[in-house]
């Protein structure tokens, strides 16, 4: 993988992926950002929502259950000092279908968190990560 990055001006950057797509990272005005883009510690909770969303829809798929939408929903805290690195982070599934089964979200959920969503793995090494779901019936 690579990954491309480009200073705009004062905290403004963009950053480009190896497949070619483009985002704007800024910082906030206190900063002597713009508010322009997403900041880069967002920006890895966002590839940590992406990674397990990602794992929780195919595994459920895969489960052949009736899933229609999944939802993540993600809160986070940091340390104090410097270097300010996750210190807790909290992942909430909402998981929508018609009669999905509780006992295959919950397996998707840890299989995601322990073994496929190399985000996860990888953040779990600085951070605690609990993960909790509902699971929302579409009549």
């Amino acid at each position: 993988m690579k990954a491309h990055i480009k200073w705009i001006e004062k905290s403004s950057f963009t950053g480009q992926s190896g497949s070619g797509h483009t985002i704007v990272m800024d910082g906030p005005p206190g900063n002597g950002g713009h508010n322009r883009g997403v900041r880069p510690m967002e920006m890895l909770l966002l590839g940590l929502g992406g990674c397990t969303a990602f794992d929780v829809v195919q595994i459920l798929q895969k489960s052949r259950q009736p899933i229609t939408d999944c939802v993540v929903e993600i809160s986070a805290k940091r340390a104090e000092t410097i270097p300010k690195v996750f210190t807790h982070i909290h992942v909430h599934f909402k998981v929508s279908g018609h009669g999905l089964k509780e006992h295959h979200v919950k397996r998707a959920i840890k299989l995601s968190s322990e073994k496929y969503c190399s985000a996860s793995i990888m953040l779990g090494k600085v951070a605690s990560i609990s993960h909790n779901y509902e699971i929302i019936d579409i009549d």
